[in-house]
Protein backbone atom coordinates (compact mmCIF):
# COMPACT_ATOMS: atom_id res chain seq x y z
CA UNK A 1 0.00 0.00 0.00
CA UNK A 2 1.51 3.58 -1.14
CA UNK A 3 0.17 6.78 1.25
CA UNK A 4 0.94 9.37 -0.65
CA UNK A 5 1.05 13.01 1.51
CA UNK A 6 1.00 16.45 0.41
CA UNK A 7 0.92 19.38 2.34
CA UNK A 8 1.19 23.14 2.06
CA UNK A 9 1.94 25.01 4.91
CA UNK A 10 1.72 23.29 8.46
CA UNK A 11 2.69 24.32 12.01
CA UNK A 12 4.87 21.37 13.99
CA UNK A 13 2.97 21.68 17.28
CA UNK A 14 4.86 18.34 18.09
CA UNK A 15 8.17 19.43 18.16
CA UNK A 16 7.90 22.69 19.80
CA UNK A 17 8.22 24.62 16.46
CA UNK A 18 6.65 28.20 16.47
CA UNK A 19 7.53 29.12 13.10
CA UNK A 20 5.68 27.99 10.34
CA UNK A 21 6.65 25.36 7.91
CA UNK A 22 6.71 24.42 4.32
CA UNK A 23 6.26 20.59 3.72
CA UNK A 24 5.71 18.57 0.75
CA UNK A 25 6.25 14.82 1.72
CA UNK A 26 5.89 11.36 -0.66
CA UNK A 27 5.65 8.60 1.93
CA UNK A 28 5.45 5.22 0.71
CA UNK A 29 4.70 2.44 3.66
CA UNK A 30 4.84 -0.88 2.96
CA UNK A 31 1.58 -2.92 4.53
CA UNK A 32 1.18 -6.58 5.53
CA UNK A 33 -2.31 -8.18 4.95
CA UNK A 34 -4.78 -7.31 7.29
CA UNK A 35 -2.80 -4.06 8.18
CA UNK A 36 -4.15 -0.52 8.35
CA UNK A 37 -1.81 2.39 8.12
CA UNK A 38 -2.81 4.74 11.07
CA UNK A 39 -1.40 8.59 10.83
CA UNK A 40 0.51 9.64 13.53
CA UNK A 41 -0.93 12.80 15.86
CA UNK A 42 1.35 15.02 13.86
CA UNK A 43 0.26 13.74 10.46
CA UNK A 44 -3.66 14.66 11.69
CA UNK A 45 -2.20 18.18 13.14
CA UNK A 46 -0.71 18.78 9.36
CA UNK A 47 -3.66 17.90 7.46
CA UNK A 48 -5.91 19.35 9.77
CA UNK A 49 -3.68 23.18 9.43
CA UNK A 50 -3.97 22.10 5.55
CA UNK A 51 -7.39 21.54 5.25
CA UNK A 52 -8.41 25.21 7.21
CA UNK A 53 -5.73 26.97 5.01
CA UNK A 54 -7.12 25.29 2.05
CA UNK A 55 -10.59 26.54 2.52
CA UNK A 56 -9.11 30.57 2.13
CA UNK A 57 -8.79 31.98 -0.82
CA UNK A 58 -5.59 34.20 -1.68
CA UNK A 59 -6.97 37.20 -0.72
CA UNK A 60 -8.31 35.58 3.12
CA UNK A 61 -12.00 35.83 2.01
CA UNK A 62 -14.25 32.60 2.72
CA UNK A 63 -14.26 29.69 0.28
CA UNK A 64 -17.94 28.33 -0.17
CA UNK A 65 -18.55 25.40 2.66
CA UNK A 66 -15.40 27.16 4.91
CA UNK A 67 -16.36 28.57 8.29
CA UNK A 68 -18.54 31.59 8.32
CA UNK A 69 -17.37 34.92 8.97
CA UNK A 70 -19.08 36.15 12.25
CA UNK A 71 -19.41 39.80 10.84
CA UNK A 72 -21.16 38.67 8.05
CA UNK A 73 -24.12 36.60 9.48
CA UNK A 74 -27.52 36.83 9.31
CA UNK A 75 -28.68 39.31 12.60
CA UNK A 76 -32.41 38.05 13.18
CA UNK A 77 -33.13 34.19 13.60
CA UNK A 78 -34.99 33.33 9.95
CA UNK A 79 -37.81 31.64 12.14
CA UNK A 80 -38.33 34.30 14.78
CA UNK A 81 -37.33 37.80 13.41
CA UNK A 82 -37.81 38.49 17.73
CA UNK A 83 -34.67 37.14 18.11
CA UNK A 84 -31.48 38.35 17.77
CA UNK A 85 -27.84 36.88 16.63
CA UNK A 86 -25.44 37.96 18.86
CA UNK A 87 -21.20 37.32 18.66
CA UNK A 88 -19.82 37.56 22.09
CA UNK A 89 -16.43 39.77 21.76
CA UNK A 90 -15.61 39.90 25.45
CA UNK A 91 -17.20 37.62 28.17
CA UNK A 92 -18.33 38.55 31.66
CA UNK A 93 -15.82 39.28 34.36
CA UNK A 94 -12.89 39.38 31.89
CA UNK A 95 -10.74 42.12 32.17
CA UNK A 96 -9.23 41.91 28.81
CA UNK A 97 -11.55 43.76 25.96
CA UNK A 98 -11.33 41.56 22.91
CA UNK A 99 -12.57 43.17 19.20
CA UNK A 100 -13.22 41.48 16.19
CA UNK A 101 -10.89 42.18 13.51
CA UNK A 102 -12.88 42.39 10.42
CA UNK A 103 -9.01 42.50 8.25
CA UNK A 104 -7.63 39.68 9.73
CA UNK A 105 -10.65 37.77 10.49
CA UNK A 106 -9.69 37.33 14.16
CA UNK A 107 -10.75 38.27 17.55
CA UNK A 108 -7.46 40.64 18.79
CA UNK A 109 -7.16 42.00 22.16
CA UNK A 110 -8.06 45.78 22.57
CA UNK A 111 -7.39 47.16 25.51
CA UNK A 112 -6.87 45.64 29.35
CA UNK A 113 -9.16 47.11 32.04
CA UNK A 114 -7.51 48.60 35.33
CA UNK A 115 -7.32 46.11 38.44
CA UNK A 116 -10.58 45.51 40.33
CA UNK A 117 -12.81 46.91 37.00
CA UNK A 118 -14.13 43.95 34.58
CA UNK A 119 -17.16 43.60 32.26
CA UNK A 120 -20.40 42.86 34.51
CA UNK A 121 -21.86 40.57 31.36
CA UNK A 122 -20.93 39.54 28.05
CA UNK A 123 -20.57 41.59 25.52
CA UNK A 124 -20.85 41.86 22.19
CA UNK A 125 -22.64 42.73 18.51
CA UNK A 126 -25.03 41.77 16.48
CA UNK A 127 -23.53 40.86 12.95
CA UNK A 128 -24.55 42.49 9.56
CA UNK A 129 -25.09 45.65 10.89
CA UNK A 130 -23.40 49.12 11.33
CA UNK A 131 -23.79 51.53 14.17
CA UNK A 132 -24.05 55.44 13.87
CA UNK A 133 -20.20 54.67 15.06
CA UNK A 134 -18.56 53.13 12.59
CA UNK A 135 -18.95 49.38 14.36
CA UNK A 136 -21.55 46.28 14.61
CA UNK A 137 -24.46 47.36 17.07
CA UNK A 138 -23.44 46.64 20.43
CA UNK A 139 -25.03 44.05 22.73
CA UNK A 140 -24.74 43.22 26.63
CA UNK A 141 -26.39 39.83 26.85
CA UNK A 142 -27.64 38.44 30.12
CA UNK A 143 -27.24 34.65 30.90
CA UNK A 144 -26.43 32.22 33.53
CA UNK A 145 -22.43 31.53 32.78
CA UNK A 146 -19.69 33.50 31.22
CA UNK A 147 -19.62 32.86 27.02
CA UNK A 148 -16.17 33.28 25.03
CA UNK A 149 -14.99 35.17 22.25
CA UNK A 150 -16.59 34.15 18.98
CA UNK A 151 -19.50 32.25 20.79
CA UNK A 152 -23.00 33.06 18.43
CA UNK A 153 -25.79 33.40 20.76
CA UNK A 154 -29.56 33.38 20.63
CA UNK A 155 -30.83 36.46 22.27
CA UNK A 156 -34.49 38.26 22.84
CA UNK A 157 -34.29 41.47 23.32
CA UNK A 158 -35.41 43.72 26.84
CA UNK A 159 -33.87 47.35 25.56
CA UNK A 160 -31.17 49.81 25.02
CA UNK A 161 -29.42 52.22 26.75
CA UNK A 162 -29.37 55.16 24.61
CA UNK A 163 -26.13 57.43 25.02
CA UNK A 164 -23.41 59.46 23.57
CA UNK A 165 -19.35 59.74 23.41
CA UNK A 166 -17.22 62.65 22.88
CA UNK A 167 -13.83 62.81 22.05
CA UNK A 168 -12.56 66.16 21.79
CA UNK A 169 -14.86 68.08 20.11
CA UNK A 170 -16.52 64.89 18.13
CA UNK A 171 -19.87 64.23 19.46
CA UNK A 172 -21.61 60.41 18.16
CA UNK A 173 -24.03 58.45 19.28
CA UNK A 174 -22.81 55.09 21.00
CA UNK A 175 -25.95 52.98 22.09
CA UNK A 176 -25.92 49.32 23.98
CA UNK A 177 -28.53 46.93 23.37
CA UNK A 178 -29.14 44.84 26.04
CA UNK A 179 -30.45 41.04 25.94
CA UNK A 180 -30.73 37.80 27.39
CA UNK A 181 -29.72 35.14 25.39
CA UNK A 182 -32.95 32.48 25.00
CA UNK A 183 -31.72 29.10 27.05
CA UNK A 184 -31.02 31.14 30.30
CA UNK A 185 -32.62 29.99 33.58
CA UNK A 186 -31.63 33.03 36.06
CA UNK A 187 -32.86 35.71 33.74
CA UNK A 188 -36.20 33.70 32.46
CA UNK A 189 -38.27 36.24 33.95
CA UNK A 190 -37.01 40.00 32.55
CA UNK A 191 -39.12 40.97 29.41
CA UNK A 192 -38.65 44.71 30.46
CA UNK A 193 -35.26 46.31 30.45
CA UNK A 194 -37.88 47.95 33.58
CA UNK A 195 -37.94 44.44 34.95
CA UNK A 196 -34.49 44.56 36.32
CA UNK A 197 -34.81 47.78 38.40
CA UNK A 198 -33.23 51.42 38.76
CA UNK A 199 -30.27 50.20 40.63
CA UNK A 200 -29.52 47.69 38.15
CA UNK A 201 -29.43 50.25 35.16
CA UNK A 202 -27.53 52.73 37.15
CA UNK A 203 -24.80 50.57 37.39
CA UNK A 204 -24.52 49.44 34.09
CA UNK A 205 -24.59 53.24 33.35
CA UNK A 206 -22.33 53.82 35.58
CA UNK A 207 -19.75 50.96 34.05
CA UNK A 208 -19.99 52.79 30.43
CA UNK A 209 -19.25 56.01 31.81
CA UNK A 210 -16.02 54.91 33.85
CA UNK A 211 -15.36 52.41 30.82
CA UNK A 212 -15.06 55.21 28.31
CA UNK A 213 -13.51 57.58 30.89
CA UNK A 214 -10.07 55.03 30.81
CA UNK A 215 -9.37 56.47 26.98
CA UNK A 216 -10.43 60.07 27.74
CA UNK A 217 -13.72 60.10 26.29
CA UNK A 218 -16.78 61.35 28.03
CA UNK A 219 -20.20 59.21 27.50
CA UNK A 220 -23.18 60.85 28.66
CA UNK A 221 -26.37 58.37 29.01
CA UNK A 222 -29.50 59.91 27.05
CA UNK A 223 -32.09 57.46 28.00
CA UNK A 224 -33.18 53.79 28.78
CA UNK A 225 -35.93 52.74 26.53
CA UNK A 226 -37.37 49.10 25.60
CA UNK A 227 -37.11 46.19 23.33
CA UNK A 228 -39.03 48.14 20.63
CA UNK A 229 -36.18 50.83 20.40
CA UNK A 230 -33.71 47.80 20.90
CA UNK A 231 -35.03 46.24 17.53
CA UNK A 232 -35.37 49.81 15.84
CA UNK A 233 -31.73 50.75 16.10
CA UNK A 234 -30.71 47.15 14.81
CA UNK A 235 -32.93 47.07 12.00
CA UNK A 236 -31.21 50.52 11.14
CA UNK A 237 -27.87 49.30 11.46
CA UNK A 238 -28.67 46.66 8.85
CA UNK A 239 -29.92 48.91 6.57
CA UNK A 240 -26.47 51.30 6.92
CA UNK A 241 -24.56 47.94 6.15
CA UNK A 242 -27.21 46.90 3.25
CA UNK A 243 -26.05 50.23 1.60
CA UNK A 244 -22.83 50.75 2.43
Amino acid sequence: MSVSCAVDTACSMEFGLSRRITVLTEVNLPAKEGCLYRPSNLDLLIHAIAVAERSMTKNGTQKKGSLADPSRLEPFDKDDDEIVTVVIETPKGSRNKYAFDPDLKAFTLKKVLPAGMAFPYDFGFVPSTEADDGDPVDVLVLMDEPAFPGCVLHCRLIGIIEGEQKDGKEVERNDRVLAIEIGTHSWDDIRHVDDLGKKFCKELEEFFVNYHDLSGAEYRILGVKGPGAAKRSIEKGLKVMKKG
